[in-house]
């Protein structure tokens, strides 16, 4: 299963041959559309073939979310994370949200996106004032060179923690959310289950939140 997920865009959507200024109206409704594929696929972004010869040449930038729950003072009282099963069906795996920036896409309209997408319409993300994420992880498609790894390329996520205050229903490729209280020791076992570097970005949200 891939690192960071994506959302597959319709095979005759590529961006060659468009006019200059053709996106100026775009607004933000055209890049959560369905359009028949139960994924978000923006006008002019790129097909998979065209997708996949980028990636082995350039950074793609990602937003990554961990999602928490507060309490009424905003103090971080349990941590969120997804669980999906692997592309081949064998095990299931504990992630994050995380997503593309699309063509034509704030960040701040990336995380809402994404949350949507994997948590659902009534999640109520608090989406942050500011757009400073707590740290930067850049995954390369080579292990070891950071603590971060994605086999498909080298991605840098801006990293996110956002509070959640409504109901998850978990779509997509999620099948649950599990929330773990980050001051019991079940938080060790909650990230040894996360792999490719996730883990750490869960551990440097709870160093900036002050836990």
């Amino acid at each position: 299963m891939p690192v960071l997920n994506d959302e597959v865009p319709d095979n005759d959507d590529y961006d060659a041959g468009r006019r200059r200024g053709e996106f100026d109206n775009i607004t933000p409704e055209d890049f959560t559309r369905d359009h028949g594929s139960g994924r978000a696929t923006p006008p002019g972004w790129l097909d998979g073939g065209s997708l996949g010869r980028i990636r082995r040449q350039m950074p793609i930038a990602y937003v990554e979310v961990v999602p928490v729950r507060a309490d009424e003072f905003g103090r971080v009282t349990q941590i969120g994370s997804l669980l999906r099963v692997c592309d081949d069906g064998s095990i299931v795996e504990r992630t994050l949200i995380a997503g593309r920036v699309l063509y034509h896409e704030t960040i701040r309209e990336a995380i809402a996106r994404n949350i949507s997408k994997d948590l659902g319409d009534i999640a109520l993300p608090q989406l942050p004032q500011g757009l400073m994420p707590f740290t930067v992880a850049e995954f390369f498609p080579t292990p070891g060179v950071s603590p971060y790894h994605d086999a498909r390329q080298h991605a840098i996520a801006l990293c996110y923690m956002v509070p959640i205050a409504g109901d998850c229903k978990p779509q997509d490729e999620t099948l649950d959310v599990e929330w773990v209280d980050p001051r019991t020791a079940a938080l060790d076992s909650f990230l040894e289950q996360m792999a490719d570097g996730h883990d750490y970005i869960v551990r440097q949200a709870l160093a900036w939140a002050g836990l």
